[in-house]
């Protein structure tokens, strides 16, 4: 699977931008990827040095258009966490 498919873009919530002053970052990705592809991938694209990768499985919520009711898709955020003196730039303009 190609780097740019495992990594499908950064999230960009107060929440994430908070835990950039601890040197990690937050991307949504495929939701069958490993923690080793995503390293692989975060390296290879923003050419920085991960120590360590952690996933949550953000879960489906109820939604609803007028009489129509459903749900949204489940998907999974991975926590990045970079070697000290290491920046991606996506995040900082934020």
């Amino acid at each position: 699977m190609d780097h740019n498919q495992i990594i499908v873009k950064p999230v960009i919530t107060e929440k994430a931008t908070a835990l950039v002053e601890k040197n990690k970052y937050a991307f949504r990705v495929f939701l069958k990827a490993t923690r080793s592809e995503v390293k692989k991938a975060i390296e290879k694209i923003y050419k920085v040095k991960v120590l360590k990768v952690n996933f949550i499985m953000v879960k489906s919520r109820k939604r609803r258009r007028g009489r129509v009711s459903g749900f949204s898709a489940r998907w999974k955020k991975a926590i990045v966490t970079l070697k000290k003196g290491d920046k991606i730039e996506v995040f900082e303009g934020v």
